[in-house]
């Protein structure tokens, strides 16, 4: 079984501060149980405890209890835990599994858990692919579980509508990478409050990519994909993936690419405790190739940016606020 551990980090007004901190003990407690884990920054970890179980002799279930023990005694950290046979269905468990609890999905009830969920939140669909399907009635994962493989393989293509039955029916060949924490980097926004506000959801993400890019500029990486995450009043959260025109650490490409994330959302009334952003499939700059452009307004962007960039790195942090420029 694969666990996707949650952990309840205390809100923090800074960028991710909670996150930098406690995230890293965390990944040692979850270590001590299993050595595969993978970190999925800024609060969550994919733990493959099939090792585990026969080492401990306790299930999956007993296991989640046993990291949230030791969360709790030695960072005062509670979690919510998901369970599952592959990382897609432990992930989705986790998104409603109650806090303090351990959500289990077993093999046999994989058809059923996902029957009733969109198609959408499938791993692999975007909103390409969802809408395309939707347009053909596939609008749920057990509608496509339901069709004929080679219906999905004709409207979608061969590989992509095998890989997307496959999910429909709780078949998961991705597995739990090691170590993956390096090929990302995160940041994090909590609201004072509940926030409904738009201006303040898009203020947020312009000061996450922002920061973001300045920290890969800083570190001279680009990133090839943003995911963002929002947690709710409820905690809840929705994760979204969206990939990148070309692998870039420019603030106002990752910007453009946060909006467009939070706008498929449709938040007009959903009540936001944070929205996290993270970059990830992070490479060397000196190894992306970049589209040229002959945009004047691209270029003297990017001349501002390392204008900033050289402003920080004299005078500290706080000499330019993040995302300030890239508006």
């Amino acid at each position: 079984m694969i666990l996707c551990v949650r952990f309840l980090l205390p809100p923090s007004g800074s960028a991710a501060d909670g996150a930098e901190t406690l995230l890293p003990a965390l990944l040692g407690l979850a270590e001590g149980i299993s050595p595969v884990v993978q970190a999925l920054p800024p609060d969550a970890a994919l733990i493959d405890v099939r090792g585990a179980e026969r080492y401990f002799g306790r299930d999956a279930a007993q296991l989640a209890s046993l990291l949230r023990v030791r969360a709790l005694a030695h960072c005062g950290v509670d979690c919510v835990v998901g369970a599952g046979p592959g990382p897609m269905l432990a992930r989705m468990a986790a998104q409603v599994a109650e806090p303090g609890t351990t959500m289990v999905v077993t093999e046999d009830e994989a058809v059923g858990f996902l029957a009733d969920k969109p198609v959408a939140a499938l791993d692999g669909v975007g909103r390409a692919t969802a809408r395309t399907l939707c347009d053909y009635g596939l609008d749920s994962a057990g509608r496509v579980a339901a069709a004929p493989l080679a219906v999905l393989q004709r409207i979608i293509g061969a590989r992509a509508g095998r890989e997307v039955w496959e999910r429909a029916r709780g078949i998961d060949r991705t597995t739990v990478v090691p170590n993956a924490v390096s090929a990302s980097i995160a940041a994090q926004r909590a609201f004072p409050h509940d926030e409904l506000d738009q201006v303040h959801h898009r203020r947020a993400l312009l000061s996450l990519a922002g920061e973001l890019g300045a920290r890969m500029r800083g570190e001279r990486q680009v990133c090839r994909s943003l995911t963002l995450t929002v947690r709710y009043a409820d905690r809840s959260t929705t994760i979204r993936t969206r990939a990148l025109r070309e692998p870039t650490a420019h603030s106002v490409a990752l910007t453009g690419a946060a909006y467009a994330l939070h706008e498929s959302l449709g938040l007009q009334r959903a009540r936001v405790r944070s929205l996290a952003l993270r970059a990830e499939g992070l490479t060397p700059a000196e190894q992306a190739a970049r589209q040229l452009t002959f945009d004047p307004a691209d270029e003297r962007a990017r001349r501002i940016e390392a204008v900033a960039d050289r402003a920080r790195a004299r005078f500290g942090p706080r000499a330019i606020v993040p995302g300030s420029l890239a508006a």
